[in-house]
């Protein structure tokens, strides 16, 4: 199907990326039909609290989405009304009561909104200002709440695509089941709802022994849940520095945290901060005596929590991989499978494309790949694609790359100019808007962004710059706080 030829546009999930997308696609002034489908009861994705994280998670030590996220059961002539699904959808979001962003504006905004808070704000901020740019952009109208896409097909006998629906009816106690049919489709389904829990020898013989002592930072949400606790805090990012910090801060364990790491991370010192046990990675569990078993041979035993801060795998139960031709995430390798710059599907290159995925400059790049693929997808990009085989060559020289780098598919530098290559690839293919101002201006990435992102890691460094001291820019980061736009 030729770019022009799109009408109608389906975008999956209503959160910074699903915002982005929306105000992009609503402004070429083109499509006859742009929904915005969400699970949730509002938009903003990741950013939206669950005082309650909802029943206990069903953790799968190594377990990938695909067996813990499985594609859902579609019942027989739809439209049709079901009984409630109890298979879970890990619809909560991993946000904790004091979280707080610690990232300049040009991280937590877009360009024509500003984001006028500063860099330490509690989460219902950054989720107030999606939802208001939902709102101030009239893209609301456009979203269909409380409806989870369950499958995403491509159509046999036209170019387009099939997406099964499902909503719950709490009036009549039924999920209500219906297909809509679109001409294209974009995923901004987010990345921080499946928790990750890695293999360790007798971890899922632990877990059944003692149930409900081992959980996944999703579940977490303030440090008094463990008052008289001994815990165990495994991971060393983002995630399990705050709920480290927060839990010392607390006072209100038995004994110190411990923190199992496998590594050093910037905000760490020469010595763990008062309150905290550092251990090495774990060897393994014994359920039989309950003790945890270090690489270095040390020993814990008598844990009565161990929360893993181990992150989370984007999650696709809805893409329908014998009906499309293949998956689109492979898991093996951490990555999108047939998507060039991390955006375009190579296989249905004008009907099919995903944002978000890279998590550098969030808010601001979610809105590069929007405006990019709204103009490709109106047929008015400046730049066309490249072949098939180019994007092949593409993704295949990406994968040689960071293999050789020994960093993930997705993670895009700053420091060695990859980041603005990136962004000039999109700017340079969405060109102007219509001189009658139809489309949206790609946003421009001038010095004073620049810098703010330049100075946003300058934190001192352990075994560097410990001792240094800056009386500017945002080194000075308290750094007991989050320092990353991201929460693994």
């Amino acid at each position: 199907m030729p770019s022009s030829e799109v009408k109608s546009v389906a975008i999956i999930g209503a959160g910074a990326a699903g915002a982005a997308t929306a105000a992009a696609f609503a402004a070429e002034d083109i499509f006859d039909t742009i929904r915005v489908f969400e699970r949730r009861e509002v938009p903003g994705g990741t950013w939206i609290y669950d005082a309650d994280p909802g029943p206990p998670i069903q953790l799968q030590p190594g377990k990938i989405p695909p067996d813990i996220d499985p594609p859902m059961k579609i019942p027989y002539n739809l439209p049709n009304s079901t009984a409630p699904s109890l298979q879970p959808r890990y619809d909560t979001t991993p946000i904790y009561a004091e979280l707080t962003t610690n990232v300049p504006e040009i991280i937590m905004s877009f360009s024509d909104e500003r984001f006028a808070y500063g860099p330490f704000v509690p989460h219902w901020i950054p989720k107030q200002y999606i939802q208001n740019y939902f709102a101030s952009h009239q893209i609301d109208r456009f979203l269909v709440l409380n409806t989870t896409v369950e499958d995403v097909s491509r159509l046999s006998n036209r170019e387009g695509w099939n997406l099964t629906l499902r909503r719950h009816d709490p009036i009549r106690v039924v999920d209500v089941w219906w297909e809509e049919k679109f001409d294209a489709v974009i995923l901004a389904n987010g990345h921080y709802s499946v928790p990750f829990i890695p293999y360790v020898k007798g971890l899922e013989d632990f877990m059944n022994k003692f149930p409900g002592r081992v959980t996944h930072s999703k579940a977490y949400r303030i440090a008094d849940e463990y008052t008289g606790k001994r815990v165990l805090v495994i991971g060393n990012s983002a995630s399990g520095h705050d709920v480290t910090t927060q839990l010392v801060r607390s006072g209100k364990l038995k004994g110190p945290v411990y923190q199992s790491r496998r590594s050093r991370s910037r905000w760490d010192g020469r010595d763990a901060p008062a309150g905290v046990s550092w251990k090495p990675i774990i060897r393994e569990y014994d359920s039989s005596t309950g003790e945890i078993i270090f690489e270095d041979g040390s020993i814990l035993d008598n844990i009565d929590t161990v929360i893993y801060c181990t992150g989370y795998k984007p999650s696709f139960p809805f893409w329908n991989a014998k009906a499309n031709g293949g998956p689109i995430f492979d898991y093996n390798e951490n990555r999108l499978v047939g998507f060039h710059q991390h955006t375009f599907s190579i296989r249905f290159p004008h009907s099919l494309a995903i944002v978000g995925i890279p998590r550098v400059l969030t808010f601001r790049s979610f809105e590069y790949q929007a405006v990019a693929l709204a103009r490709l997808f109106s047929g008015r990009n400046a730049k066309p694609l490249p072949s098939s085989l180019e994007m092949e060559e593409w993704e295949r020289k990406r994968a040689e790359l960071v293999k050789s780098e020994h960093r993930t598919f997705h993670t895009i530098l700053w420091d060695n100019g990859e980041t603005m290559e990136w962004f000039r690839y999109f700017y340079e293919m969405s060109g102007l808007p219509l001189l009658e101002g139809k489309g949206r201006v790609p946003p421009v990435l001038d010095a004073k962004a620049r810098w703010a992102y330049d100075h946003l890691k300058k934190y001192p460094e352990p075994g560097k710059d410990e001792e240094a001291v800056e009386e500017e820019g945002w080194f000075v980061v308290e750094k007991y706080k989050k320092d990353s736009a991201h929460f693994i």
